[in-house]
């Protein structure tokens, strides 16, 4: 019987040893490949974390491999969560372990992911003093309280201490950060760099440490004596002269990041690429000895305000869509694709343990008649309850204590006034409203910052704004204010003075009283429906224009004409037997139907 076997059918009853040497992972003295797929715990329903650990088992693998977003457990000043729900990261790890994988573990601070901020808590913009991923020491302060917090859940689940965890990253990608931040010398990168590193030693992490980065990238991202590791690197001969020259002239060589997909932001095309391609590049690492980790095994999705953004240049900010799919080969839904299949088979040939057989898929329903939204409420109406935050000048998200959602801008004119109206500050999507008639729009996606408006005499402009995620990757990440955050101007004169600021976190929702709605006017559905049984489906939302959806308290994140999501993935999980209740917040609100469809095929499983 291999080690590897027996690690299979005996998991982690005693304390281990994992190290790198001779040029090899070694488990308890014996050569070991690392065969991962990331999966990221916050993406998918606790429920389902033994499920879809199963797929990954099946597919060949014995490594999971999950980022540890800050902001998702500390999201607050002082609150911090590592129980509730998706939450319960020691959970998800001892899970991990109970199905036979080693687990590595990616804690950043930093860690991009197409998540919000990158991992980052919003609240930490609010410090004048603080700069996020640089040599400053209130950001390191900070940093070194999460990295604390975070081993103390969690380092008694290093393989050393008996757990599943084997190795740990440093930071993420910070090569390719250090070459757009030019405007920072080497020096005070390197001295961050370090910090990180000393700051995960000394709170406890022990097993084998690795930094991750593009090869061309490594001069910049490498630390010496730490494990250099390649993301997106097809090219043998570029992979290993890259980990040679960084660690001591010998591997072991691995891809910590293989993209068997990619990401997808509203309003451009699914990425995919192609089954055929994917499995080609992993038998080359198969035949090679290259140790790899699929980016992204299984995606899942960017439930609630989590999804991220990025930029390029024309688009001053590309949103990410709520699905997390990445067309990967176990698709959001958990859902064995064809590529799934054919890597499987693949891996089938290689690996020196027996592949198990691929689980069952979680059932799938649809709503008869689908889901009737019977009552309704215009946000005004609900804004006619709430207290105004006023100033002279509009605030940002952050000054006002909002992380994510929407906040309505309102200012009344004692005069007449008409023309351009611009708001080069906008981040990220405004609806605009003159005495609560729709206007049109401001969309920071589309770098459209003005329109005309006509403002009578004690009239009322109104701004809808929304934070469509901070970006996560790049220089910018440095500017992640949401709101307004420069001046407002109607023909170029800047307009002050007794700004109303209406807070619409929106992160959670239950019925409101009935009232009615305008076309027009941002409005809040509500509607319940009974289940015989329960099980997964996908709401189908290419008939409303804008906006997000609650399911029985679980905020199943955007919707958006633009496409190219046209549906919401709604676990089975988060339903009951019985009655159920939705809750959907429609910004535009120009023709929307009286109910929901459900299907068991998402428009994302319909292209692949």
């Amino acid at each position: 019987m291999s080690l590897l076997v027996s690690f299979y059918q005996l998991g982690y009853a005693q304390k281990s040893t994992f190290e790198i040497s001779d040029g090899s992972f070694h488990y308890n003295g014996e050569a070991v490949p690392i065969y991962s797929g990331e999966m990221h715990y916050a993406r998918i329903p606790k429920a389902y974390w033994g499920h879809r650990l199963k797929m990954m088992k099946a597919m060949g693998l014995n490594t999971v491999a999950t980022y540890v977003f800050w902001n998702y457990h500390n999201p607050s000043p002082g609150v911090w969560d590592f129980s509730s729900g998706n939450k319960d990261l020691r959970e998800f790890i001892k899970t991990a372990g109970e199905e036979g994988m080693f687990v590595i573990l990616r804690p950043g601070p930093y860690a991009c992911a197409e998540w919000e901020f990158g991992g980052y808590p919003w609240w930490l913009q609010n410090e004048p003093s603080l700069e996020v991923r640089a040599n400053n020491q209130p950001f390191l302060d900070s940093a070194d309280v999460y990295i604390q917090r975070l081993a103390n859940e969690v380092k008694d689940l290093q393989v050393t201490q008996g757990g599943p965890i084997v190795m740990v990253q440093v930071e993420n990608e910070f090569g390719s950060y250090v070459s757009q931040r030019t405007d920072i010398s080497n020096e005070a990168h390197r001295a961050y760099y370090d910090a990180i590193h000393q700051s995960l030693m000394d709170a406890g992490f022990e097993v084998p440490f690795f930094t991750s980065d593009g090869t061309w990238l490594f001069e910049g991202g490498a630390i010496p004596g730490v494990l250099p590791t390649a993301n997106g690197e097809g090219n043998i001969t570029n992979l290993k002269k890259a980990i040679d020259q960084y660690h001591d002239g010998e591997g072991p060589y691995m891809v910590a990041e293989f993209y068997p997909g990619w990401l997808d932001h509203w309003g451009e095309e699914f990425v995919r690429i192609g089954k055929d391609q994917i499995v080609a590049q992993t038998q080359k690492y198969l035949e090679n000895d290259v140790n790899f980790n699929f980016y992204m095994v299984h995606g899942g999705t960017n439930f609630g305000f989590t999804s991220g953004a990025n930029y390029d240049d024309r688009h001053d900010i590309q949103p990410d869509i709520t699905s997390y799919d990445y067309d990967a080969p176990i698709s959001e839904a958990g859902w064995a694709t064809e590529k799934y299949r054919g890597i499987r088979e693949l891996m089938k040939q290689y690996v020196p343990y027996e592949v198990p057989e691929i689980p069952a898929q979680i059932p799938l329903i649809t709503v008869d008649g689908g889901i009737e939204l019977a009552h309704s409420l215009s946000l005004f109406d609900l804004k006619e309850h709430r207290e105004p935050v006023i100033s002279d000048e509009p605030m940002t998200f952050e000054a006002l204590g909002q992380g994510h959602g929407y906040v309505l801008y309102s200012k009344r004119f004692n005069q007449p006034i008409n023309g351009k109206l611009k708001i080069p500050g906008l981040r990220d999507y405004a609806t605009v409203y003159v005495n609560g008639e729709f206007v049109g729009t401001l969309n920071r996606n589309s770098n459209i910052y003005e329109l005309d408006v006509n403002i009578p005499f004690n009239g009322r402009l109104e701004l809808l704004v929304e934070n469509m995620g901070r970006i996560n990757y790049g220089a910018k990440i440095t500017e992640n204010e949401k709101g307004i955050v420069s001046a407002v101007t109607i023909n170029d004169y800047e307009i002050t003075g007794n700004w109303e600021h209406f807070k619409f976190p929106l992160d959670k929702m239950s019925a409101e009283s009935s009232g009615s709605a305008t076309k027009g006017e941002p409005t809040l559905y509500f509607g319940k429906f009974t289940l015989n049984e329960v099980g997964d489906t996908f709401l189908d939302m290419k008939a409303w224009g804008k906006g997000i959806v609650f399911v029985n308290g679980h905020h199943l994140g955007r919707y958006w004409s633009i496409g190219p999501q046209q549906t919401l993935y709604l676990p089975g999980a988060w339903l009951k037997a019985g009655e159920n209740e939705i809750c959907v917040f429609e910004q535009l609100n120009q023709s929307v139907p009286s109910s929901i469809l459900t299907t068991k095929v998402p428009v994302l499983e319909e292209l692949k």
